[in-house]
């Protein structure tokens, strides 16, 4: 059965690794400066592969492997292929956006490829849509999104599809597993899902009140990318454009995860594993190591429970993950003088973890744009933040939980 969460408490919400389509709370927040409509439709499971269509793939403890996959080419070169396609999902309203993630692994010559396509109310139906060829490690097909393709209802950015013309009403997820015919690698499909939006303008309005997080504070290690400036500049730039990794090895640390050692990076690099994230979440075509998709793909391989991207509405939702000792990696984007105490003056899109809340409410973050690991932890205003948060990416975390 899909799993499509309603109305729930997020502890139950953090077992199962979904977010909730709207927090029990939620009244408190509908008058926020951007709201949105958000529903997260995942496939886990023998019943759920079984729901949709197979073709050379197989479900084996759960998971989906080729059986008897036919052949094809990916990048030019041939390959044994299997393909699942979903059943329809309806999130209950005129969506916007669409944030596929998926849980995958892709030994030796392999690759995951995740396509998607949308339905409007007129029963219009839009052509297969490449999010993305994964790996976690392959160089004879390196990862990497695809592109615009900008043809009909909707187009491509990066990690994210969105629609052109109208909101859509139903979505599809494609899969392929390619793997190599000759050596035949290990590949399988864990977990496929997507976010579904739909961003509403709401104009001015106040701040979300503390809740049950007021005064707890996650113990989420502490690592800087500025520290790896000059890092590595052919994944994304180095270390100084490295915020999403850097959030994502600061989660994944807290975790116990991610230990090393590390024998792509050089000997001497203080916090290797941030430089060994960055190498890791990098998305060839788009050039950078920002892809929100890829960062969580990579947690996912590292971790026993899910990982994926989702909107809150505002501060209070995120609360309920941290009581329940999950911290959350945010993307943020900000100009000069709205956020007080960054140690950056602006940003065009930014990502930093919220580790805990202040008595009265305010945020405490892990931001790696601090100037070395002693500077990374910060008290942001709660107004301000929510502000920078939910206007500039309708409120867009990462959650990965052990």
């Amino acid at each position: 059965m899909v799993r499509r969460i309603a109305l729930a408490p997020v502890l139950a919400l953090v077992a199962s690794g979904l977010a909730a389509v709207v927090p029990a709370h939620a009244a408190d927040s509908q008058d926020r400066r951007a709201t949105s409509n958000i529903a997260n439709t995942s496939w886990s499971t023998g019943a759920d592969w079984r729901s949709g269509v197979l073709q050379g793939v197989r479900v084996k403890a759960g998971a989906l492997v080729p059986r008897k996959p036919r052949t094809g080419k990916l990048g030019g070169r041939g390959y044994q292929v299997g393909t699942w396609t979903s059943p329809w999902a309806a999130p209950g309203f005129g969506l916007t956006q669409l944030i596929p993630t998926w849980e995958a692994v892709t030994e030796g010559d392999s690759v995951v490829k995740v396509q998607v396509r949308g339905q409007a109310a007129d029963g219009t139906v839009s052509s297969w849509d490449s999010m993305a060829e994964w790996s976690l490690d392959n160089p004879s097909l390196p990862r990497r999104s695809l592109g615009s393709q900008t043809d009909d209802l909707a187009r491509v950015s990066v990690d994210t599809w969105q629609a052109t013309t109208t909101p859509l009403t139903q979505w599809q997820v494609r899969v392929r597993l390619y793997r190599n015919p000759t050596t035949r690698p290990v590949v399988r499909l864990d977990r496929i899902g997507a976010m579904a939006s739909a961003l509403v303008a709401r104009g001015s309005a106040p701040t979300s009140t503390p809740g049950p997080g007021a005064g707890v504070v996650l113990d989420v290690p502490t690592f800087s990318q500025m520290t790896h400036s000059g890092h590595y500049p052919q994944w994304g730039g180095g270390g100084e454009a490295w915020c999403s990794p850097t959030s994502t090895a600061m989660v994944l640390a807290y975790y116990g995860l991610q230990p090393g050692p590390f024998p792509d990076i050089a000997a001497g690099h203080a916090d290797a594993q941030v430089d060994h994230t960055a190498r890791l979440v990098f998305d060839h075509a788009y050039d950078g190591t920002g892809n929100w998709a890829f960062n969580t793909a990579y947690a996912s391989t590292l971790t026993t429970g899910d990982a994926y991207v989702t909107r809150l509405p505002d501060l209070r939702a995120a609360e309920d993950y941290i009581v329940a000792g999950v911290p959350l990696v945010a993307s943020v984007a900000f100009g000069r003088n709205q956020l007080t105490g960054a140690p950056i003056s602006a940003s065009n899109g930014h990502l930093m973890v919220i580790v805990g809340f202040e008595a009265d409410g305010d945020v405490v973050v892990n931001d790696p744009a601090g100037a070395g690991n002693t500077a990374v932890r910060r008290v942001y205003d709660r107004d301000e933040f929510e502000d920078i948060w939910i206007n500039a990416s309708g409120g867009v975390v990462y959650v990965i939980n052990r």
